[in-house]
């Protein structure tokens, strides 16, 4: 069975380059540009993870995040950020505190991409 991911950046360049390499992957892709989109998408498409940048207008990603673990039918999506926020405060906060299942920081390689996604999967 496909496995589906959704991708929740507000640049479209980034969302345009992982969507492609996760297609070539073999997986399902779903796209929002806003936290409140992902946030409706997520409830009605029920991904099996979510790739999910912090710096966004309006809903920022650690907003977005504590929604899904307020919500029974969303706590237990892995969420993975995907952004430009590298300092280690950040990823010990996004690992430690928030929880999330894994942190990687852009600029990224193709191949530490798939691997991550792969891993969070249980692929």
């Amino acid at each position: 069975m496909t496995k589906m991911i959704m991708i929740v950046d507000d640049e479209p360049d980034t969302v345009d380059l992982v969507k492609l390499v996760l297609e070539t992957e073999g997986y399902e892709i779903l796209v929002a540009y806003s936290g409140s989109e992902a946030l409706e998408k997520i409830k009605t498409e029920k991904p099996d993870m979510v790739l999910l940048d912090i710096m966004m207008p309006g809903m920022d990603g650690w907003a977005v995040r504590t929604k899904l673990l307020e919500d029974k039918e969303t706590k237990d999506i892995p969420i993975v950020m995907l952004t430009a926020r590298a300092q280690p405060i950040d990823k010990m906060i996004g690992l430690h505190v928030v929880g999330v299942a894994d942190y990687i920081t852009k600029p990224f390689g193709r191949r530490e991409l798939v691997d991550r996604v792969r891993a969070v999967l249980g692929e």
